[in-house]
């Protein structure tokens, strides 16, 4: 035992790191962020589908607000008055719930000039008064909305903001008494202001309820807050409030642990509310979590345009929960959650609504802190005393099976006990420490700088070649499999300057130019692959790891651009012509490592990406680019401005491929040329969508506006010619290229 007590040592301090983020010491970001998706995985994967009729969403759409007779949002109060009104009265809605605020006066009507005219100007006009009067219960459209919400089954919502901001309109009366959890330390959601609706309209129904979810870290909703706080009160959420009315009101109480319980000091205790016969579970912000049945629309739509026109059958809404909400663009509420990333606001509360009465609501009290630390503390002490213990193959066996029991064991908590037990701290612990005890375990021989010299040196700059040599295990010659960035260039028409060149002189002209550009690579962190003739291939992320293997690349061609412009007029002082180059940049997985034969090998890198780097340097003179990258290099390079040219179909590939030539940073790049840029798409749009007219009328301006631009040039002769002989209805926009 004493002989591995470094590696026991090693896995306690593993198993520290995860005890004190499950014990909320501290937070391990990516750990919160893989138990979010798990998480999420699991909610997925045991969504129940299908569609819950019980509950309608009644949708304030596009439609609807192109109807005459309803027009643009807001709708007038009598408009709404009249919805309500046909919602009870001709379909036999059960419930009906707001999830907009009516916190403005209506003053569509006139009705508020009216009546300072009547107090002022007109004061002492019988006739107008008389008048007025006999208008007033017509022209009074907040009076006629709240006629229609009296002694009706209507839920009203609202919303908290945070911070603090301006309060409006009038809250319900606060579901529990605050007294009820004096003394206890309950972490609320608690806000600072409000937005609710006016209060001739609260005093009208049977009470309302926020609409305001709590937003993960990530941005994600999964829990609704059950009791949001507000100076000291105590608010039910929209969907609490149609489950209670559902239910006949019954009170809400709060459901504390039996005082028995072995639990932490401190621990508040607060566990679920009692609402009728139901319990819904609370976390320990007491918040709900969400049940979500499956994607958008796992409840019925009603567009209010139908409903304004008789156009939904009766039996569709009547005896169903009707929330109104909205979904035109404009108006729509979408939020990110576990199972959409546009998902309506109003389908949040439709799915806790479905919960509550299913009893579907899984539970995350506040325990399950000390349920997570004595899982690791199990799992984790067994492990880093068993694994030292093991051969490699064994560990691998022993971790992998902890690692199949420890998901086995939470996916059973979640079905059978319906408990979100946190997943991703045990996960990652018992992965973290299976890899400490192989890198503990695994031993090589030491390797000098000089061996890694007389390795990489002549294909890696000398300041890797240190940083190698401080670690020489991590790195090898063997072939493996891994994402790089590879670079090719060479000198246009080469062929014919050759022609003008001495041998004597043509050597020094290529040495010269070989060595500005393989210093601008080294400088770069680039591997130099080979000479081949007056072509260069480099590449990037190897043998030493650049998480920045594209940004490098892409600025090393930009660099050998900016190099070349400074050689030529030293090439033209001594006679040599200037030169032109051209740089095909690609990422992607190829194999790397020490290839050849018996007789001689090099360190070079192989694979479809590769080709197709040679396929994009080709192109270069064919759109008049100095600089072609793929797709995937412009994708790893966020921050930099692209240019897209065309999709392609090279030589030795059948599917097609997007190609781009790079303009320069963000932050860098003029507004002209941004403008610019957004012209070229526009013709590139119409040019794909063979939109040849259109398409020519872009590239004319743009050809007179920058003229001598080769890419417009070449663009508008292929439109001429697909004018006059049109490519077929199976053209896709794609050039194909045969040669290489």
């Amino acid at each position: 035992m004493r002989q591995h007590l470094g590696r026991i040592l090693l896995g306690l301090a593993v198993l520290a790191v995860f005890v004190g983020h499950a014990a909320r010491f501290y937070e391990l970001g990516i750990v919160t962020r893989l138990d979010h998706v798990l998480y999420d995985t699991r909610l997925r994967l045991t969504a129940p589908g299908g569609v819950d009729d019980r509950i309608v969403i009644l949708d304030i759409d596009e439609r609807s607000l192109a109807t005459p007779g309803l027009g643009r949002w807001p709708w007038g109060r009598d408009v709404m008055a009249a919805l309500v009104t046909r919602l009870f009265d001709r379909y036999g809605a059960a419930l009906v719930a707001f999830d907009v605020v009516n916190g403005e006066p209506d003053r569509s009507s006139g009705l508020p000039v009216l009546e300072r005219l009547a107090a002022g100007e007109l004061k002492d006009a019988r006739e107008f008064h008389e008048a007025l009067g006999r208008l007033r219960p017509q022209l009074d459209n907040d009076g006629r909305f709240a006629a229609a919400l009296k002694d009706r089954p209507v839920i009203l919502g609202f919303y908290f903001t945070s911070p603090e901001s301006e309060a409006s309109g009038a809250l319900p009366a606060p579901v529990l008494d605050a007294r009820v959890f004096r003394g206890r330390p309950i972490a609320f959601a608690r806000y600072q202001g409000y937005g609710a609706n006016l209060p001739q309209f609260q005093q009208a129904t049977l009470g309302a309820g926020h609409f305001t979810p709590l937003v993960d870290e990530d941005g994600i909703i999964r829990r609704v807050p059950m009791l949001a706080e507000y100076k000291g009160e105590y608010y039910e959420p929209l969907s609490l409030a149609v489950f209670r009315a559902l239910a006949g009101q019954p009170k809400v109480e709060a459901g504390f642990a039996p005082e028995g319980r072995f639990l932490a000091r401190g621990y508040a205790g607060l566990e679920w509310l009692e609402v009728g016969p139901r319990r819904i579970p609370l976390d320990a912000n007491a918040a709900a979590l969400v049940p979500y049945r499956g994607k958008v629309r796992s409840f019925p739509y009603v567009s209010a345009a139908d409903l304004f026109h008789d156009r939904v059958p009766v039996e569709r809404i009547k005896g169903r929960v009707v929330l109104v909400g909205a979904s035109a663009p404009g108006l729509v509420d979408l939020r990110a959650t576990p199972v959409g990333t546009a998902y309506p606001g109003v389908e949040i509360h439709a799915n806790l609504i479905a919960g509550m009465l299913d009893g579907s609501i899984k539970q995350r009290p506040a325990y399950v802190v000390g349920a997570e630390v004595l899982l690791l503390l199990a799992f984790g002490l067994t492990l880093a005393l068993v694994l030292p213990l093991l051969s490699p193959l064994r560990a691998t066996l022993a971790s992998a099976a902890a690692l199949a029991l420890v998901a086995a064991l939470n996916v059973a908590v979640w079905t059978q006990a319906d408990t979100a037990l946190p997943l991703a701290a045990g996960v990652l612990m018992i992965i973290a420490l299976f890899a400490a005890n192989m890198s503990y375990g695994y031993f090589v021989e030491t390797r000098s700088k000089r061996q890694f010299a007389e390795l990489f040196g002549q294909y890696v700059p000398p300041e890797l070649v240190d940083e190698m040599a401080r670690d020489p295990a991590q790195y090898s010659m063997e072939g493996k499999n891994e994402v790089l960035t590879v670079l090719f260039t060479d000198i246009r028409g080469f062929t014919s300057i050759a022609e003008g060149f001495d041998p004597k002189a043509l050597a020094a002209f290529l040495n010269e130019f070989l060595t500005a550009m393989s210093l601008v690579i080294r400088t770069h962190r680039g591997t130099l692959d080979k000479y081949m003739g007056d072509a260069i291939m480099a590449f990037w992320g190897a043998p030493v790891a650049d998480p920045q293997h594209a940004r490098h690349a892409l600025a090393a061609a930009l660099a050998m651009q900016a190099e070349l412009a400074r050689l030529n007029p030293a090439f033209r002082a001594r006679g040599w012509p200037e030169i032109r180059i051209g740089i095909g940049l690609n990422t992607g997985p190829m194999s790397v490592g020490d290839m050849g034969s018996k007789l001689r090998k090099a360190y070079t890198v192989m694979g479809d990406a590769v080709n197709l780097a040679s396929r994009l340097e080709g192109l270069t003179k064919a759109y008049g680019a100095g600089i072609i990258v793929g797709q995937a290099t412009r994708e790893a390079v966020p921050g930099m401005v692209f240019r897209e040219l065309d999709r392609v179909r090279v030589k030795g590939k059948d599917a097609p491929v997007a190609i781009y030539e790079p303009v320069g940073a963000e932050n860098e790049v003029g507004r002209e040329r941004m403008e610019e840029l957004k012209l070229w798409a526009q013709a590139l749009k119409a040019y794909r969508a063979g939109s040849w007219e259109q398409a020519e009328l872009i590239l004319f301006n743009l050809q007179r506006l920058y003229p001598g631009a080769p890419l417009y040039s070449l663009y508008a002769e292929r439109v001429a010619r697909y004018r006059q002989a049109s490519p077929g209805p199976e053209w896709d926009g794609v050039t194909a290229f045969e040669t290489k």
